[in-house]
């Protein structure tokens, strides 16, 4: 099933580029010329990226809201174009996850569009859902019982057994079907239906527990696509909470990731979030460590990062888009200086962004 966007724009130019740039990656483009044809679009039919051609900022900011709004393309990617001159700032105040300055060039927007094609993908395979009834085991300060209605990588939609429960964290186990293997995952309800059924996120899933799941899932859904292959970055700065990596693929801010490096006995891996994001340039991630399992990822990715001579590539790849709930829960470190960068600065220019992350560089060599 071929991915899908919705274009807003009445620049010739701009339209040319991106019909040619999105036909090469195979993503579909419905173009609309005014607003309020993108507004009526967006509320009827679903688009995995949504971009937006700011000439025109209050509607272009009313686009933007609309997609949010909208329970079909709520989690659809936000792409706002700017003028070199509104820089990265206004397109991110608007709530876009991905900002690219015009005239657009094929190649690097077919550079940048690369990433995004393979959040897209990522973020399609999380909420494609498998209907299926398995019993289904909840366990908090008490216990109860259901039933899957469907099931994706990122939760399931439940039929409770009573009442639906009212805790905010639960743990759930179910078997799932074909296999021997139990999941027990850590969930939270995210919605809630008509007073027996509701929708859990899951929490903090594992790396194993997620591949059992994936590979479930390819089982029930043969035709699904592969996934693209991971971008490769080369690490520029690095502290116990986050690194910066320079790449001319970056991922949209917000995007949930893997990275990981080779070694001769296996692949070491770790999972960040980007909050920073500098388009054809690099971006910083912050390292996941909210469980024991992350912080030990991101110990042992760290040691061999710092255990070379040269900085090695890391290859990373999306892992959907993180919900902006926990955008504080990290784990990382309070006091560690490029977490506090990316924080203070992230909607500032890639020339300013570098020179703050060499004074932290150098601040940090002195002390």
């Amino acid at each position: 099933m071929m991915l899908k966007s919705l274009l807003l724009s009445s620049d010739e130019r701009t339209v040319r580029v991106l019909r040619r740039v999105l036909s090469d990656l195979e993503i579909a483009v419905e173009h609309c010329s005014a607003s309020e044809d993108a507004v009526r679009n967006i509320t009827r039919h679903r688009f995995e990226a949504i971009i937006v051609d700011c000439s025109n900022a209050e509607e272009s900011g009313n686009v933007i809201r609309a997609s949010k709004a909208a329970p079909v393309n709520k989690r659809a990617l936000s792409i706002v174009l700017v003028d070199a001159v509104g820089g990265l700032k206004a397109g991110f105040e608007m709530g876009a996850h991905f900002v690219l300055h015009k005239p657009l060039a094929v190649e690097r927007a077919k550079a940048s569009f690369r990433a995004v094609r393979a959040l897209m993908k990522s973020e399609r395979r999380l909420q494609m859902r498998i209907p299926v009834q398995i019993p289904v085991a909840c366990v908090g300060a008490r216990q109860y019982q259901a039933k899957t209605i469907d099931l994706c990588e990122g939760g399931m939609a439940l039929h409770f057994v009573g009442r639906v429960a009212k805790e905010a964290s639960l743990r759930f186990s179910l078997e799932l079907p074909g296999t021997a293997k139990k999941l027990e995952v850590w969930g939270e309800l995210a919605w809630e239906g008509d007073g027996e059924r509701a929708g859990v996120r899951f929490n903090n899933i594992s790396d194993s527990q997620r591949k059992t799941l994936r590979d479930w899932m390819h089982k029930q859904i043969p035709e699904c696509e592969p996934d693209d292959p991971p971008v490769l970055s080369r690490l520029s700065n690095l502290s116990q909470g986050a690194c910066y990596v320079t790449t001319g693929s970056p991922f949209p801010k917000s995007t949930r990731v893997i990275l990981y490096v080779p070694t001769p006995a296996s692949e070491v891996r770790a999972a960040g979030v980007v909050r920073v994001v500098h388009p054809e340039y690099g971006m910083g991630i912050e390292f996941l460590q909210a469980t024991t399992e992350q912080r030990d990822q991101v110990v042992r990715i760290l040691e061999i990062l710092r255990a070379g001579e040269e900085l090695p590539d890391i290859h990373i790849e999306p892992d959907g888009l993180e919900p902006i709930s926990v955008e504080d829960n990290s784990g990382s470190p309070h006091d560690d200086s490029l977490v506090h960068l990316f924080q203070q600065h992230a909607q500032a220019s890639v020339e300013v962004f570098l020179q703050q992350m060499q004074q932290c560089t150098l601040q940090e060599s002195r002390s």
